[in-house]
């Protein structure tokens, strides 16, 4: 099937883009205010921890600030990582555009589904609508998000083999440095095994369901593990070849260091001195919570984790609870307004591409990261 043959037709502006209906966003509205109650007023009562909130008034306004400074140079990273694995030579988005549709994204994840599922489908449809073939689309933002996660295990891997060890000044308890890491060296070893599909599984399995009857349906099937397999192909290829992708592993790096930043200056705020080893095994360990099914974007959840964790690692409640709202405030709360507008400013865009030309019929910028692609 051609390029052409596959864009979608002016009529299917809204095919697969979610809506916002006001029993959907009511629902959400009050799943996240039954969640924050629960974790930020009875949970501290229950556990006896004092008054967590009334603490945020003895936030140092200059690391609040910080920690603002922080939570842009993350998105700043984020689109940067986007436009330069999605985007490329063959698809040349600007700045404004890998803006508008990752913002967008980013409220979706909290308006339209969990575990971010919302931002996957509109990134899909932005891409779709700029002209993207589906199968391309498919492998680009299986390479984005290969290598977007790639460095969640491996700071895993490494911080806790450098805490356990007492390389970093820290804990060295087992369950929160070596047990870490070993799961995140089994799930980085899992994910690496995708690049190991060969390259012609679409091919065998299509041509083991033509010779079976009854099994046709694994013909159809048979373009995921091909598309997710070279999707891990590409994002490995990425990582090996740094200097001719500077841009993508930047990004994908300087957002997590980012989102650490807005973590530590969360603490700081509180005058609590927090080793660089303990603040990130905190925040990794606590975000595995976000992996929680039918929790909006992880509120609550992900609250909840990083609380636990860094009670774990010995630091006073009260305080602990404090910085953690303080940081999902300046993370997750202050940019989803802009993300509600960008969603919106998307969606003019994506008329304006009907009007003026799409994204994939742009005369291509010359770049390094599309040789690699």
């Amino acid at each position: 099937m051609t390029d052409q043959v596959d864009r979608p037709v002016d009529d299917e502006e809204g095919d697969g883009l979610p809506v916002f209906t006001t029993r959907g966003v009511i629902q959400t509205v009050a799943l996240i205010v039954l969640l924050i109650l629960a974790i930020y007023f009875l949970l501290p009562k229950l556990a006896g921890f004092g008054d967590a909130i009334g603490m945020l008034s003895e936030a140092k306004p200059v690391y609040v600030m910080i920690a603002i400074g922080f939570c842009i140079l993350s998105f700043i990273t984020y689109i940067a990582l986007f436009r330069a694995v999605v985007g490329g030579e063959s698809f040349p988005i600007t700045w404004r555009e890998s803006y508008e549709i990752n913002m967008a994204g980013f409220a979706a994840t909290l308006l339209f589904s969990a575990g971010g599922a919302g931002g996957v489908v509109l990134t899909y449809w932005a891409l779709r609508q700029g002209g993207m073939e589906r199968r391309d689309v498919g492998t680009r933002m299986v390479a984005f998000i290969v290598l977007h996660y790639l460095f969640y295990p491996l700071a895993i891997l490494v911080f806790g083999i450098l805490l356990g060890t007492g390389v970093l000044h820290g804990s060295t308890v087992v369950s929160l440095t070596f047990v870490p890491a070993g799961i995140a060296l089994i799930v980085m070893l899992l994910g690496g095994a995708l690049a190991l599909v060969p390259k012609d599984i679409e091919r065998r399995i299509d041509g083991y369901a033509k010779r079976h009857t009854g099994v046709k349906f694994l013909a159809k099937l048979s373009t995921v593990p091909a598309m997710v397999a070279d999707g891990t192909r590409t994002a490995l290829r990425l990582v090996a070849h740094p200097s001719r992708a500077g841009l993508a592993v930047v990004g994908a790096i300087g957002f997590w260091a980012a989102n650490i930043g807005i973590l530590w200056a969360s603490f700081k705020a509180f005058g609590i001195a927090i080793p660089l080893g303990v603040v990130v095994m905190g925040f990794f360990i606590g975000m595995v919570a976000n992996l929680i099914p039918f929790v909006p974007a992880g509120v609550g959840a992900v609250d909840a984790g990083m609380i636990g964790t860094f009670v774990l690692f010995g630091f006073p409640e009260e305080q602990v609870f404090a910085a953690v709202l303080i940081y999902r405030l300046v993370a997750f709360w202050l940019p989803i307004p802009t993300g509600i507008a960008a969603f919106f400013q998307l969606r003019n865009t994506v008329k304006r591409w009907k009007r003026e030309g799409l994204p994939i019929d742009r005369p291509p910028q010359p770049g390094l990261i599309e040789k690699i692609l």
